[in-house]
């Protein structure tokens, strides 16, 4: 529970902050497109949520592939499936 709470921070402090910054910060000289900071965001965001599902993903395929039945592996039971003691 904590590893997703300090995700969750990492990810404010990486994308949303320096964006909001922008976007509502003071007033200057120079002219800031809101418009275009928002979408920079939705598109930064877009990019690390594919590239933690590409992540996730190949985890379950690998997890998937690794402890399938017919691995040479899996072939032999455990001593736990057997009902050996330790």
């Amino acid at each position: 529970m904590k590893n997703i709470r300090y995700l969750a921070i990492s990810v404010v402090i990486l994308f949303v902050l320096p964006t909001v910054t922008i976007a509502f910060g003071e007033e200057t000289t120079e002219y800031v497109n809101r418009r275009a900071e928002i979408w920079n965001l939705f598109f930064r965001m877009t990019t690390a949520v594919f590239v933690v599902g590409a992540v996730v993903s190949g985890t379950q395929v690998w997890l998937i592939w690794r402890f399938r039945e017919s691995h040479p592996k899996n072939k032999t039971p455990t001593k736990w499936e057997t009902g050996e003691s330790h």
